[in-house]
């Protein structure tokens, strides 16, 4: 049988939080990624908060985990993935990466239902689907936390800073809007709601972002996201007015 030439094996230690009740998940990743990246793992575990804490005083360092290679402190998971030259996030950093993952579920959830129902994935209503099922999820990440989103929508959107009650109202009228839209019920209250959320938002955006210059972040995916506040944004708002205008003019 082979066997591996430990002589030539890259090392790297590894002290890390694992406890009856609780396992760092940060811990977790750094063996994995060092595995990944071909390192045999020297893996120290830190039973006990006693345990941890001298680990702690002892390297003058504030968290675990923490890694060593060739003798040297690396440091965090995130330091051990700067050191593999991989992508670090900041707290402060934009990113579409949220609306992109709404988009390309929605889409696909889209095209299987009218596949599974019409024998074609390209048809009219997957395209209604679309529209309808982006909303829902949309909304869906609003609602996890109204308080937090009313608190940045009412940051940029023209009616929600002259009347806060429409910021907490948002998300539910756009999930009701996007479930009725995407089962062609009561059309005369999901078409006036798109349309009216639709025309505000896309408003507000524009003035925001194209007449003010401002650069805020959007809170179509929920309070705390760091999406910024633009085209994007304004997209999703016109895809709203596109919708409702849609449904208010073809015949069924």
């Amino acid at each position: 049988m082979c066997c591996m030439d430990m002589s030539t094996t890259r090392t790297a230690k590894l002290y890390r939080m694992v406890m009856d009740k609780h396992v760092c998940p940060y811990g977790t990743k750094s063996k994995w990624l060092l595995e990944r990246e071909g390192y045999a793992v020297d893996d120290n575990w830190l039973t006990t908060r006693e345990e941890t804490d001298a680990f702690k005083a002892e390297h003058d360092v504030e968290t675990t985990p923490q890694t060593f290679i060739g003798g040297v402190r690396i440091g965090g998971y995130e330091a051990l993935r700067d050191h593999f030259d991989l992508k670090v996030s900041d707290d402060g950093d934009t990113s579409y990466q949220p609306v992109i993952a709404v988009f390309a579920v929605a889409v696909a959830l889209a095209l299987a239902l009218s596949f599974a129902l019409f024998g074609s994935p390209l048809t009219i209503r997957a395209g209604e689907w679309f529209i309808a099922f982006s909303m829902a999820m949309l909304a869906m990440l609003k609602l996890q936390d109204v308080e937090s989103f009313s608190t940045m929508f009412v940051g940029y959107d023209q009616l929600g800073m002259r009347w806060v009650p429409y910021a907490y109202a948002y998300p539910f009228l756009e999930a009701l809007a996007a479930v009725l839209m995407a089962a062609h019920l009561l059309p005369w209250i999901s078409i006036p709601v798109a349309l009216f959320i639709g025309t505000v938002g896309a408003a507000s955006v524009f003035y925001a972002v194209y007449v003010q210059k401002r650069e805020v972040k959007c809170a179509c995916v929920g309070g705390g996201s760091n999406v910024p506040l633009g085209f994007v944004s304004l997209s999703e708002n016109l895809a709203m007015i596109g919708m409702g205008l849609w449904m208010l003019l073809k015949p069924y």
